[in-house]
C-alpha cells in the first residue's frame, strides 16, 4: 500500500485543524484568503497561527478554546496553519510586524492593526489557563 506524503500529512493534521474550526474559527488556506479577510475585518479579529508542535496541542489550542468561552470575544476568528499552508501563514505574518515568525502564536487585530500578540515563547512555558487569561484580558480591553 502506498500513500503520498502530502496525503499522509493532510490526514495527520486534520484533527489539529478541527480543534479550532469546531470553535467557529475560519481557516485561511491561501494568501488570497488572508488578503480578502484580514484587512477587511472591521472591529476585532483573532488570528491563530496553528502548528503541529506539542505546545500548540497542550497549551495554545486549549487556551484559545477557553478564551472563546468568555462573554466578550473578537468579531472575527481566523487561523492559518504553519508548515501546512505556508503561503497563507507567510501572508498573515506580514500583519504581525514587528514580531518575528512564531508558531504557534496568537494575534489580536483591531480595525486592521495589531493590538496584542502572544509569541511561541509565551505559549510553551504557560498553561492553557494562563493563555486564556491573557487572551480574555486582551478581549476585555480591545473588543468593546
Amino acid at each position: 500500500m502506498s500513500m503520498s506524503f502530502d496525503q499522509y500529512m493532510r490526514d495527520m493534521v486534520q484533527p489539529m485543524r478541527d480543534e479550532l474550526t469546531v470553535l467557529g474559527i475560519q481557516e485561511l488556506r491561501t494568501p488570497e484568503d488572508v488578503e480578502e479577510k484580514v484587512p477587511a475585518s472591521q472591529g476585532t479579529a483573532l488570528i491563530v497561527v496553528n502548528s503541529v508542535c506539542g505546545c500548540a496541542a497542550g497549551q495554545c489550542r486549549p487556551g484559545v478554546a477557553q478564551a472563546l468561552a468568555h462573554d466578550l470575544t473578537p468579531d472575527h476568528l481566523f487561523t492559518v496553519f504553519a508548515g501546512q499552508d505556508k503561503e497563507a501563514t507567510a501572508k498573515a505574518r506580514e500583519y504581525f510586524a514587528p514580531y518575528p515568525p512564531s508558531s504557534p502564536s496568537i494575534a489580536l487585530m483591531k480595525d486592521g492593526e495589531l493590538v496584542h500578540f502572544i509569541e511561541r515563547h509565551q505559549i510553551e512555558d504557560r498553561s492553557a489557563e494562563e493563555i486564556a487569561a491573557d487572551l480574555t484580558g486582551a478581549f476585555d480591553r480591545f473588543c468593546r
